[in-house]
C-alpha cells in the first residue's frame, strides 16, 4: 500500500489542478486503479459593497419639460408583498444584452413565465420569470445593480 501511495502521478494532479483554475470548480475528485485522489482549492468570498438606495420625491415639473430617465420607484411597503424577489446573488440585468430592449417596462402586461430581467451569478446568466401573469407596476433595481439573495426585484400586480 506504500508503494501505491508513492506511485501518485504527478502529471494528472497537475492536470486536474488546470482543469480547476479553466473551470472555477472548486475541487474534482478522480479513482483510478484503487488510487483516490481530490483535487480542491480554497475560495472566499467577498461581499460586494452595499449601496444605498435613496429615492428623493417627485418635484413639480412644467408640463412642457422633457421626460426624465426612468429611476426606480420607491417601493410602497405594500406592494413589497407582490415583488418578485431575487432568487440568488448576483448582477441584474434588465435586458438580454447590452443597448438593446429592457425585457420589461412599467406598465407592461407580463404572462406567467414571461423573463423578467437576468440575474448574473458565477458566470452563469439566470434568467428570472414572472410567477404570474399581471401588470409591472414598479422595477425596483437599475440595470447593472449588484442584488442580494430576496431582495425585492419587480412588482407585478
Amino acid at each position: 500500500m506504500a508503494d501505491q501511495k508513492k506511485a501518485v502521478d504527478a502529471k494528472l494532479v497537475r492536470d486536474l489542478a488546470v482543469i480547476l483554475n479553466e473551470t472555477d470548480l472548486t475541487e474534482i475528485e478522480v479513482e483510478q486503479d484503487g488510487l483516490h485522489i481530490r483535487v480542491a482549492r480554497e475560495v472566499t468570498v467577498t461581499a460586494a459593497p452595499q449601496q444605498a438606495m435613496t429615492y428623493a420625491a417627485p418635484a413639480a415639473a412644467p408640463a412642457a419639460a422633457a421626460p426624465a430617465a426612468e429611476a426606480p420607484a420607491a417601493p410602497a411597503a405594500n406592494n413589497l408583498d407582490q415583488a418578485v424577489k431575487a432568487p440568488m446573488v448576483g448582477t441584474v440585468y434588465l435586458a438580454p444584452a447590452p443597448g438593446a430592449r429592457p425585457f420589461i417596462e412599467v406598465g407592461a402586461n407580463v404572462k406567467e413565465g414571461q423573463t423578467l430581467l437576468i440575474i448574473e451569478a458565477m458566470k452563469t446568466m439566470n434568467q428570472i420569470p414572472a410567477p404570474k401573469s399581471g401588470k409591472v407596476t414598479q422595477i425596483l433595481v437599475d440595470d447593472a445593480q449588484p442584488v442580494e439573495f430576496d431582495e425585492p426585484l419587480v412588482v407585478i400586480e
